[in-house]
């Protein structure tokens, strides 16, 4: 199985392509580089400047080739992996078509420019294929890089204890199996600034509540869909009073993925989860993998 990796050609970061290599070893996968240039003009103009577009756009594209190239020979010469350029006005749809087109897995791009560096910074590009991929999406954090024939060793799933969540820990659980890694189940849950009296049912409360049955279903769904497959597998309930200081509550090392599904139209997710979802993205000291 193939794994896409957007290579912006004007972009020095290459946290993309130092994740999708770690995904990939772990793996036994190969990579496709992918850099988007804009494409010709669909009709001739008079003058010719179309044509002159189309020259450059030949030659940006071939130069990003190029690029790529010598930077997979840099960060991957251990690993399968090709080039490629491909002309369009989208990013993120093209990225989504040359992913249909060799059967990819998954599709790996990098961080926006305009965020804290070594957290996550979802671009446009990201932002529109976290709406519209048909395949799980990683992004890497900002400036993110891996050690020397670094690997993916441990995924963290993030579960909201609804059955959608179950879904997404199952797709965790393939997810382990493929690239031989652990699996850590966390429910994280965030309390804001108390709007009760103590006399009444506050927002303390809510969380408590909220705590003890999502560990409960947490624990269910261990035991129905992950230990009969990986056997042992840690698990949490992290709270905070804001989603950066409840993912502050778990450990993180350089080896770790995050992995969470889409929203939920359900109250609960609403109040601790599913609509906050980026907000956990953009505070997550690794990096992210979104499945459909």
């Amino acid at each position: 199985m193939t794994l896409v990796v957007g290579h912006p050609p004007h972009k020095e970061d290459r946290g993309a392509l130092y994740l999708a290599a770690s995904f990939a070893r772990a793996a036994g996968e190969d990579l496709r580089l992918v850099s988007v240039v804009p494409g010709a003009w669909p009709t001739p103009v008079s003058g010719g400047p179309d044509k002159e577009f189309a020259r450059w756009s030949r030659e940006y594209g071939e130069q990003a080739v190029a690029t790529a190239t010598s930077a997979l020979a840099e960060l991957c010469a251990d690993l399968q992996a090709s080039a490629t350029t491909r002309h369009g006005s989208s990013v993120a749809a093209e990225l989504i078509d040359e992913a249909a087109e060799v059967a990819a897995g998954m599709i790996v791009v990098g961080s926006g420019s305009d965020g804290a560096w070594g957290r996550v910074v979802i671009s446009s590009t990201a932002d529109r294929l976290l709406h519209s991929s048909p395949v799980p999406v990683a992004v890497a954090p900002r400036g993110f890089r891996s050690e020397p024939g670094g690997r993916v060793f441990r995924v963290t799933c993030a579960f909201r204890g609804d059955e959608a969540s179950r879904d997404v820990l199952a797709r965790a659980v393939r997810i382990c199996h493929g690239i031989g890694a652990e699996l850590r189940v966390v429910t994280f849950a965030v309390r804001g600034r108390t709007m009760y009296p103590p006399e009444v049912l506050g927002e303390g409360d809510v969380l408590a509540a909220y705590v003890e049955q999502a560990a409960h279903r947490q624990q269910q769904a261990i035991d129905e869909l992950v230990r009969p497959t990986l056997g042992h597998v840690d698990s949490a309930v992290a709270t905070g009073r804001s989603w950066a200081e409840a993912l502050e509550q778990v450990d993180w090392h350089g080896h770790d993925v995050l992995v969470l599904g889409s929203s939920s139209a359900s109250l609960m997710s609403r109040l601790f989860l599913g609509s906050n979802a980026t907000k956990i993205i953009r505070h997550s000291p690794v990096p992210v993998v979104v499945v459909p």
